[in-house]
């Protein structure tokens, strides 16, 4: 089937000396087994070639060719940012093998992972999918995905992971379910994240690896998004209680950044507020998803009021540095409805702000520090201003 032995790729252009190389699978970059354990840094660029189709040539022409020359039959994808070009040399080969019902090519070329994909039988058509990895580190690299098939996705861990747990993040009260991954690092078929579009559970997975055990979930790219808590600048693994409970209420808010070349998302608890009448203590949190591009990195800021089992949505901005190492503050406010029925325009900012004020929608009020809480009307369209304990203003995420 296909265009001739190329499978689904296009009939070829005329070739330089170094294309040919690139498309030759003779010269595919093979890293040695143990390369990881030596090298001066760790990231996809130690990762070994497995699968059980490392040594099928034929295959790796094929997936080389489309690569270079994606035909009409080519399902292709690439995340944000990331360009979907042919290799400028010879790309490192990470697995080949048969998953599933497919064949997968796993390649890397320094800047991108790159998964091809045709079926068990036959190569008229294929899958080509981009994912941008530059600067990848033993924190980012341990797990790619290999195949999603029937509401299941299988990992390929990273050669450094020793141990592989599967952990609802709904559930943060539940013990982690060991997994055992196969001798090539892939990992048994898991449920997807919501894969219904119920958010009725969240699957991650837990891998311990390399001194340390890192929370990492399928936000629907090549890539496994890692998941952190903590103040901008000292984000941690995911591993304590608190942690945990704090991603269980905001885990269903993760569908806004699927597909959005994100590499990581932290979650950071910047204030906690007293709530009028005696209501309890609401939690607000900022999440900020990172991308393997640098730019229109997504930043939310959350309200979480005492016994909801989900946050809200507060506030959203695209390509903000609030919440992140260059600009560690963020200010958001919601309306909050008491048990009695009275309606308050409730605010919170990070420990940088020294006073907080609300106007307009037929409401004025101020107060010192960080937290703000003044009686509104129903629906009421206010704005929110602070001021930084430098004496600077600052305003809210948006």
């Amino acid at each position: 089937g296909g265009w001739g032995a190329d499978g689904a790729a296009a009939p070829p252009y005329a070739l330089n000396a170094a294309a040919e190389q690139a498309l030759d699978p003779g010269k595919v970059v093979r890293v040695a087994p143990t390369a990881w354990r030596t090298s001066s840094r760790t990231g996809f660029s130690t990762w070994p070639a497995r699968g059980d189709r490392t040594d099928d040539a034929e295959l790796l022409r094929r997936a080389l060719a489309v690569w270079a020359r994606p035909g009409r039959t080519v399902v292709a994808s690439a995340t944000p940012g990331t360009p979907p070009g042919p290799p400028m040399g010879p790309p490192q080969l990470l697995f080949a093998g048969t998953v599933d019902q497919a064949v997968v090519v796993l390649m890397y070329d320094g800047l991108r992972v790159v998964r091809y994909a045709e079926p068990r039988s036959g190569t008229s058509v294929a899958a080509l999918d981009f994912a941008r990895t530059d600067a990848a580190s033993a924190d980012s690299a341990t797990a790619l995905v290999l195949s999603r098939v029937d509401g299941n996705v299988r990992y390929l861990t990273a050669p450094w992971v020793t141990g592989v747990g599967l952990r609802d993040l709904l559930k943060p009260g539940e013990a982690t379910a060991a997994l055992k991954p196969g001798r090539d690092g892939v990992t048994p078929p898991v449920a997807s994240p919501a894969p219904a579009g119920n958010c009725t559970a969240w699957n991650a997975l837990a891998l311990t690896g390399g001194g340390a055990t890192r929370l990492v979930t399928d936000l629907g790219e090549v890539t496994a998004a890692r998941l952190t808590s903590g103040a901008p600048g000292a984000e941690r693994d995911v591993t304590e209680g608190a942690e945990l409970g704090d991603w269980s209420r905001i885990a269903c808010l993760l569908p806004s950044v699927r597909s959005h070349g994100v590499r990581s998302v932290n979650a950071w608890t910047y204030a906690k507020q007293p709530l009028p009448e005696g209501d309890g203590t609401a939690t607000w949190l900022c999440t900020r998803a990172e991308t393997w591009a640098g730019t229109e990195d997504r930043v939310q800021a959350q309200f979480l009021a005492p016994g909801a089992p989900l946050a809200a949505q507060a506030a959203k901005a695209e390509g903000s540095p609030a919440c992140g190492a260059r600009e560690p503050r963020v200010l958001a406010g919601v309306l909050w409805k008491s048990k009695a029925g009275q309606w308050y325009v409730l605010a919170a900012g990070s420990a940088q702000f020294a006073s907080l004020s609300v106007s307009g929608g037929g409401v004025n009020g101020s107060a010192n520090g960080n937290r703000l809480a003044v009686k509104a009307p129903e629906g009421a369209q206010v704005e929110l201003a602070g001021k930084l304990t430098d004496g600077t203003k600052a305003g809210v995420l948006r």
